[in-house]
C-alpha cells in the first residue's frame, strides 16, 4: 500500500490541493474541500452569515459566563421596565424586572436546540422517503409522493399549530410538530436527485455487481443527495426559527419562564408603544439569526453547486 502523496518541495500546498491529477484519494478529498471553501469564501455575505452563526454558537456555549443576571429571576420592586443602558442592564428589563440581555443570551440555547433537533429529525425522514420513492418508482413512488403532497398542501405554521394543539403546548411538542411539517421539501429534493442518478452507468454497474436495492440506496444514492439536502436544511433554518417563535408567541411553544425569543415578544407586545425594547430586542435577535442562516445557505448553495464551481 502506497502512502498518501505529499507536496513536493517545488510545489506549493495550494498547487498540491488544486492539482488536476491527485496521487491519492486523500489528496482528492482535501482538494475538493479546499475548492469548496474557496468558492464559499468568495461570497462575502456568506462569510458574514457564517460569522453570525459561529457567534451564536459561542454565545450559547458560554451563556453562563456572558449573561450578567439570572434569566428567570427579576426584581419587580427596583428593576421593572427599565430602558436600555440603565445601570447594569444593557438592553433594559421586562415587566417582571428580568434582564433582557441575559434572557436573549440563554434564549440562544433554545433556538439552537429547536433548529438542531428539527434538522436531525426531519432531514433523515425526508432523505429516506425521497430516495426510496425515486429509486423504487411505481406504486411506492405514487403512494409516498401523495402523502408528501398532503403535507405540502397546508401552510407549515398552520399544520404545526394543529399538531401542537393536539399534542399540547411545550418546547418538546413544538419541536415534534415543526419536524413533522418540515420533511416534505427534503423528500422532494431527494427524489429529484435520485431520479437523475438511478439510470446512470454508475448505479447500473453497482447493480450488475450484485448489490441489493437497500445497499444501492444507502451506500450510493443517499450520499449523492447530501449536498443538496444540506443547502436546503440551512436555508430552512430561518423558517424553523420563525415557526418556533410564532408558536412561542401564541403560547404553544416554550412556556414561561423559559427565555424563548417568541414568548419574549408576546410578553412585550403590551408595552410596544411606551417600553418598545421589551419586544424589539428579541425581534432583532430573531432577525439577525435568521439573516445569518439565509446568508450561510446562499453561500453553501453556490459552493456546493457543481455547475457554479466548475465555472
Amino acid at each position: 500500500m502506497t502512502a498518501p502523496a505529499s507536496p513536493s518541495p517545488t510545489m506549493s500546498r495550494r498547487d498540491w490541493l488544486l492539482s488536476d491529477q491527485p496521487q491519492s484519494r486523500m489528496q482528492a478529498r482535501l482538494g475538493r474541500a479546499y475548492a469548496t471553501w474557496r468558492q464559499f469564501t468568495a461570497n462575502r455575505l456568506a462569510v458574514v452569515g457564517l460569522l453570525i452563526i459561529v457567534a451564536l454558537l459561542f454565545i450559547a456555549a458560554f451563556a453562563d459566563i456572558i449573561a450578567t443576571h439570572n434569566p428567570v429571576v427579576g426584581d419587580l420592586r427596583n428593576a421593572r421596565l427599565l430602558p436600555p443602558g440603565t445601570g447594569e442592564f444593557l438592553l433594559g428589563t421586562d415587566d417582571q424586572g428580568r434582564d433582557i440581555f441575559s434572557r436573549l443570551i440563554y434564549g440562544s440555547r433554545l433556538t439552537l436546540l429547536v433548529v438542531a433537533l428539527v434538522a436531525v429529525i426531519s432531514a433523515p425522514i425526508g432523505l429516506i422517503v425521497g430516495t426510496v420513492s425515486g429509486y423504487a418508482g411505481g406504486w411506492v413512488d405514487a403512494t409516498l409522493m401523495r402523502i408528501t403532497d398532503i403535507f405540502l398542501a397546508f401552510p407549515k405554521l398552520v399544520l404545526a399549530l394543529a399538531f401542537v394543539a393536539a399534542l399540547g403546548p411545550g418546547i418538546q411538542n413544538a419541536i415534534i410538530a415543526i419536524a413533522i411539517t418540515s420533511w416534505p421539501p427534503y423528500a422532494r429534493i431527494a427524489r429529484a436527485e435520485t431520479l437523475t442518478v438511478r439510470r446512470s452507468d454508475y448505479i447500473s454497474a453497482v447493480r450488475l455487481m450484485g448489490a441489493s436495492p437497500l445497499r444501492i440506496i444507502v451506500r450510493h444514492v443517499m450520499p449523492l443527495c447530501i449536498s443538496s439536502l444540506i443547502v436546503r436544511v440551512t436555508l430552512d433554518m430561518a423558517g424553523i426559527i420563525l415557526t418556533a417563535a410564532g408558536l412561542g408567541f401564541l403560547g404553544l411553544g416554550a412556556q414561561p419562564p423559559l427565555p424563548e425569543w417568541g414568548a419574549m415578544i408576546a410578553s412585550g407586545r403590551r408595552f410596544i408603544l411606551d417600553q418598545w425594547w421589551v419586544a424589539a430586542m428579541p425581534g432583532i435577535a430573531i432577525l439577525i439569526v435568521s439573516l445569518g442562516f439565509n446568508l450561510l445557505g446562499d453561500g453553501l448553495r453556490d459552493a456546493l453547486d457543481p455547475k457554479e464551481s466548475g465555472q
